[in-house]
């Protein structure tokens, strides 16, 4: 799961900052107090880090919008456009030993394209910078905080419903310009019963009843993460931040102006967090699977699809 917590919050949060169509979102998530664990390596049963215990706040938004847009006949844009992005972690840590990042600052900027190969493929890419840092304090933001990001995939539509598709993902996260895989997924079941499953910024899966035209509930599961670049014992790390989220989601339109609120309340099946070495190395180190253990979570947020 450390190698997987890596990529989510690292990778996933750069790659696709296109987001969907015209669109501004803003979100706030509550992440309930618990227990500070470790899993070593193995088989061995986890092991409770004394009465380390922490909770966490995510303020996060984001906004999307096409700068060129050409529909085909088979209605896939070829479009060129950008992606801004930003999120504010507090992370509330008690009776650690240990110095822990108490705070994360996550923004990005990035150029997207997005074109239609034939009538089964299309390709989608990326470009931008981001700031990973583990301090709000903009006077504090060095050149070491900095990560360039750029990305390529192609993603094969099986079907109306059904895309996948792979690729590969460039950063600096490791301090250099390295290679990761890149995957996409979308599927999704429409009418009143929805079922939608995305890979895309991160995991999202989700069930969904719509009860008339401006409500609709879900059953979801979510991954997210952010990370921050720093400098500890003399030495470049990662701090990397995850959770996964799973419980109901209502959502309820405004009308036709394009507005829409969200919640969702339930539990933080899992937060990994911890420091880890900013080479390959680290990455895929199996002596550092720190996580906070189960909780509960809520979150609210609104989203504007300006574009309609």
């Amino acid at each position: 799961m450390k190698l997987v917590s890596f990529f989510l919050a690292v990778l996933g949060t750069l790659l696709c900052l296109e987001g969907k169509a015209q669109q501004i979102t803003f979100k706030t998530e509550y992440l309930g107090s618990s227990g500070y664990y470790f899993l070593p390596p193995g088989e061995k049963p986890k092991e409770k880090i004394g009465d380390a215990k922490g909770s966490a706040v995510v303020y996060q938004g984001a906004f999307s919008m096409p700068l060129s847009m050409k529909l085909n006949e088979n209605n896939r844009p070829t479009a060129w456009g950008i992606g801004l992005g930003g999120s504010y972690t507090s992370l509330n840590n008690k009776n650690f030993t240990d110095d822990m990042v108490s705070e994360i600052m996550n923004l990005q900027v990035g150029l997207y394209h997005l074109r239609p190969l034939n009538d089964k493929w299309s390709m989608r890419a990326s470009a931008g910078v981001a700031v990973l840092a583990p301090s709000a304090d903009l006077s504090k933001i060095r050149f070491k905080h900095v990560l360039g990001s750029g990305g390529i995939i192609f993603i094969r539509h099986l079907k109306p419903n059904l895309s996948i598709g792979g690729g590969v993902a460039i950063n600096s996260s490791l301090g250099y310009p390295m290679v990761f895989p890149a995957v996409y997924l979308n599927w999704e079941l429409n009418g009143k019963f929805d079922v939608n499953v995305e890979l895309v910024e991160g995991l999202d899966v989700s069930a969904s009843y719509s009860f008339n035209d401006w409500f609709k509930l879900s059953y979801a599961l979510e991954m997210n993460g952010q990370a921050a670049l720093l400098e500890k014992d003399g030495k470049d790390v990662i701090f990397s931040h995850q959770y996964i989220v799973t419980g109901f989601r209502p959502e309820v339109k405004v009308g036709k102006t394009g507005l829409s609120m969200t919640a969702m309340v339930g539990l933080n099946i899992y937060r990994p967090a911890s420091y880890s070495d900013r080479t390959l190395k680290g990455v895929f180190a199996t002596d550092n699977d720190y996580y906070f253990s189960t909780s509960p979570y809520m979150s609210i947020g609104i989203k504007y699809n300006f574009g309609k």
